[in-house]
C-alpha cells in the first residue's frame, strides 16, 4: 500500500461552483481518488476556498458587503455543493486561515532571502475618477491574443490566454459605477523572478514527455512547453488591495498592497494537508505526503490553470528547497498535472458572471449525484471542450445507464429471483459462450483498469458500459426464458453467467457511481464496508455468484427520465 497525494485546484469563492467547475478538476478526482484506495493506497486528498484576490473583493463591491462575509457564504456552499455531488475531499480548507497567512508569509520570506523575489517598479493602471490603482480583475477590455472583448485584465476566458494587464487593448474599469478609461502611472510591486527558475523547469517538463505513468496529457505539455519556449520572465506577485496575506517585509509601501492570489493559492495544498494531520494528532506527518520521494503528487485543473501549476507553482517550491535550511527535506513537485478542457453550455465557456451554468447543488436536487457524476464523465473533456445540454444528458442516461447497464442488471436479477428462488444457480458446466462473456469481462476489467491508472475516465466508464452491452447480447442469445423450459440446467448456467457479469459491473462502477455501485452490490448481500474496501477492487466478481448464493430482491437502478423532466 503506497501513499498517494491529490489536490484539486481551489476554486474562488466568490460565487457558487457549478457543473463546469466539477467537469474541470472535482469529479477526475474524486473518481481517482476512489479508484487508489480501491486499490489498497493510502490517499490524502485535498482542496479548499480560494479566498484571496480581486474577483473576491469585487463581489463584495457589487453586492456592498465585505470581503470576509463573501468568503464565508461561498466556502459552506461551495463545500456543500461538492458533498451534494459525493466529491469528498478529507480536508476543505480556508486560505483565509492565520495557519495558511503564516505559511505563504515564510514562502516569501525564503524566496525573497534567496533574492528570487525583488522589488521594482512598474506601470500600472490608475482610476482617477476612483482614485486608486486597479488590480488585473478591476481592468477589463479587448484580448490582445484573440481579440474577444470582455477580457479580464490577465486572462482571456474566450482563449485561455495570459498576458500582462497592460497588453489589454481598449481597457477601462471595471469597478462598480466606473466604467471609465485609466491611465498608465509608476508604482512599485515585488516580482518572482521565473527566469531564475528556466533550466531547470525545461528538465522538470521534459521529464514528463515519455509514455509512461509520469506522461502529462499533451495540453498540459504544450501549454507548459509554451511559457518555456517564449522565455520565462518574472512575474508580479503582489497587487494594490487590503484583502489578502500581508506582505512580511519592513517596507511602508507594503501597507496598501498584498501578495497575489496566485502567489498564495497553490501553497494552500500544503497548508490543508497540515492542518489535516494537526487535527489527526499528527502535525509532522504532512511531511509524508509532501517531502517523500516514494509519494507521487497528483494535481488536477481546468486549462486555464496550466502555468500556474507547472511553471509559477513549482518554481516556487524550488526556490524554497534551496532556501530550507538543515537537514529538512525538498518540497515534491507535482508527478502528474491532470489538466482538462472546458466544458461549455451552449458552446460557451460557464460563467458564473454571465449566468449561463447549471449550479451543481441544483442539478442533484433535480436528477441526484450518480446520474451527474455519469454524463460529465461520459462527456469528459479531457482533449478537447465538451458542450452540455439537458436534451444529450437525458439521452445518455435513459440510452446508456437505464437501457443497458440497468436494464441487464435488473432482468438478470428478476429472472433469478422469480425461478430460482433468489439463488444463484449451478446448472450446467460453462460452456464456449459463457467463456466468451468472461473473457468479455476479464477484458472490460483490463480496459477499466488501465484507463482509470491513466486518467482516462471517459474511456474506463465506456468499458463499463460495454460489457453492459455484452452481457444483455448474451441473454438474448441464451434466450433463458425459453432455456427453463426446454433446458434448466442450461438456464442455470446462463444465469450465473449473467449474475458474474452484473457483479462486474457493480465492481466497474464504483470509482464512478458510489451509491448505484452500492446498490448493485446488495443485491449479492455486500455490505458498502465489503463493496469499497481497501483493495477491492481486484475482487473477483465470481465471489459474489457462488452457485447457492443468496441475492436481496432486486430494484430498479435507473428509472428513465421523462422529456418533461
Amino acid at each position: 500500500m503506497g501513499k498517494v497525494l491529490v489536490t484539486s485546484a481551489l476554486p474562488y469563492a466568490n460565487g457558487r461552483v457549478h457543473l463546469g467547475h466539477l467537469a474541470g478538476a472535482y469529479l477526475p478526482s474524486d473518481t481517482y481518488v476512489r479508484w487508489r484506495r480501491l486499490k489498497g493506497d493510502d490517499v490524502v486528498y485535498v482542496c479548499g476556498s480560494d479566498e484571496h484576490g480581486v474577483p473576491i473583493t469585487l463581489s463584495a463591491l457589487k453586492n456592498k458587503t465585505t470581503p470576509q462575509d463573501v468568503v464565508d457564504e461561498y466556502h459552506v456552499a461551495n463545500g456543500g455543493a461538492f458533498a451534494s455531488a459525493l466529491v469528498h475531499f478529507d480536508i476543505w480548507g480556508r486560505t483565509s486561515s492565520a495557519e495558511h497567512h503564516r505559511l505563504t508569509q515564510e514562502f516569501f520570506k525564503v524566496l525573497h532571502a534567496k533574492s528570487y523575489i525583488e522589488k521594482r517598479g512598474s506601470e500600472q493602471y490608475y482610476s482617477e475618477r476612483s482614485r486608486m490603482f486597479l488590480p488585473d480583475r478591476y481592468v477589463e477590455g479587448v484580448c490582445p491574443r484573440c481579440n474577444a472583448d470582455g477580457a479580464r485584465g490577465d486572462q482571456c476566458d474566450a482563449c485561455g490566454g495570459t498576458y500582462d494587464v497592460t497588453e489589454l487593448k481598449q481597457p477601462r474599469c471595471a469597478l462598480p459605477g466606473d466604467d471609465s478609461t485609466p491611465v498608465l502611472k509608476t508604482t512599485n510591486h515585488w516580482y518572482l523572478k521565473l527566469e531564475a527558475f528556466q533550466a531547470r523547469l525545461e528538465e522538470y517538463v521534459a521529464s514528463h514527455e515519455a509514455a509512461g505513468p509520469g506522461a502529462w496529457r499533451l495540453n498540459t505539455l504544450r501549454g507548459a512547453e509554451g511559457w518555456l519556449k517564449a522565455g520565462l520572465r518574472a512575474r508580479c506577485i503582489t497587487r494594490d488591495t487590503e484583502w489578502g496575506v500581508r506582505i512580511p517585509l519592513d517596507d511602508a509601501e507594503v501597507a496598501s498592497k498584498r501578495l497575489y492570489v496566485w502567489f498564495d493559492a497553490p501553497i494552500g495544498y500544503v497548508t490543508f494537508t497540515q492542518q489535516l494531520f494537526a487535527q489527526r494528532g499528527d502535525p509532522e506527518g504532512w511531511r509524508e505526503y509532501w517531502q517523500n520521494p516514494d509519494c507521487p503528487i497528483y494535481n488536477f485543473i481546468g486549462k486555464d490553470n496550466i502555468p500556474f501549476h507547472c511553471i509559477t507553482w513549482p518554481a516556487m517550491e524550488l526556490g524554497y528547497n534551496d532556501g530550507r535550511e538543515g537537514g529538512e527535506r525538498p518540497y515534491r513537485l507535482a508527478t502528474q498535472v491532470v489538466a482538462n478542457e472546458f466544458l461549455t453550455f451552449g458552446g460557451e465557456k460557464g460563467s458564473k458572471s454571465k449566468g449561463n451554468a447549471v449550479e451543481i447543488a441544483d442539478f442533484v436536487r433535480q436528477h441526484g449525484a450518480d446520474p451527474l457524476r455519469y454524463y460529465l464523465t461520459a462527456i469528459a473533456p479531457e482533449d478537447s471542450d465538451s458542450n452540455f445540454t439537458w436534451e444529450d444528458f437525458r439521452h445518455r442516461y435513459n440510452g446508456e445507464l437505464a437501457d443497458v447497464l440497468g436494464n441487464f442488471a435488473h432482468r438478470t436479477f428478476t429472472f433469478t429471483h422469480k425461478y430460482f428462488e433468489g439463488r444463484v444457480p449451478e446448472g450446467k458446466p460453462a460452456g464456449p459462450a459463457e467463456a466468451k462473456l468472461r473473457a468479455a469481462a476479464e477484458a472490460a476489467r483490463a480496459a477499466w483498469a488501465g484507463a482509470l491508472d491513466g486518467f482516462r475516465f471517459k474511456n474506463a466508464l465506456a468499458a463499463v458500459i460495454d460489457l453492459a452491452r455484452e452481457g444483455n447480447r448474451y441473454f438474448d442469445e441464451k434466450a433463458p426464458w425459453k432455456q427453463r423450459k426446454d433446458d434448466p440446467e442450461a438456464c442455470g448456467a446462463t444465469l450465473r453467467a449473467c449474475l458474474e457479469t452484473a457483479g462486474a459491473l457493480g465492481l466497474g462502477l464504483r470509482p464512478f457511481l458510489p451509491e448505484s455501485s452500492a446498490r448493485l452490490l446488495a443485491t449479492f448481500n455486500l455490505s458498502d464496508k465489503e463493496s469499497f474496501a481497501a483493495g477491492s477492487a481486484l475482487r473477483d466478481a465470481r465471489d459474489f455468484a457462488k452457485p447457492g448464493a443468496t441475492l436481496a430482491k432486486p430494484e430498479v437502478l435507473f428509472k428513465k427520465i421523462e422529456a418533461e423532466a
